[in-house]
């Protein structure tokens, strides 16, 4: 992965044109999912397609094998913690998230991800911590704000 591509693609994130953040984040988006070629695109496009058919043990499955095989593959780890989030398994999806967050800090999705389980969970501060760290790589981020204010007022 060319790492100057992505500080360029990070700044643009922070730029005040929508439709440069918005291209800029599609195109870091593209990079996560294809961080381990084809193999690893086809097999969370493939987890995806489980879960849209409610196959959700065999979606999970998929990903645990691919999170062991690859533990490296950031997107992997993500997209795992989407399915256990969407389960209501807030502990599983926050584990999964952090491990994302530790491979990748600027992984703007799984940190959004571990502001959304904290959240959940009812741990609020650590929850406005964790959307804040989005704002710092995404500061145009709404949704983020959002929650900010929605947690604040929860203290």
């Amino acid at each position: 992965m060319d790492s100057l591509f992505v500080n360029s693609l990070l700044e643009d994130l922070k730029n005040p044109d929508e439709t440069v953040r918005e291209q800029a984040t599609r195109k870091i988006w593209r990079i996560w999912f294809q961080q381990k070629g084809i193999h690893g695109l086809e097999t969370i496009e493939h987890s995806q397609k489980l879960l849209d058919a409610g196959k959700i043990t065999e979606a999970e499955a998929l990903l645990t094998e691919l999170v062991n095989k690859q533990p490296d593959f950031v997107e992997a780890w993500n997209r795992r913690a989407f399915l256990y989030y969407n389960l209501g398994q807030h502990q599983k999806s926050l584990l999964d998230c952090q491990m994302a967050v530790q491979l990748n800090p600027v992984h703007f999705g799984a940190l959004h991800g571990m502001g959304l389980c904290y959240a959940a969970m009812g741990n609020y501060v650590e929850a406005i911590k964790a959307f804040h760290r989005v704002l710092q790589i995404q500061p145009y981020s709404q949704i983020n704000q959002k929650f900010i204010l929605e947690c604040t007022l929860k203290l």
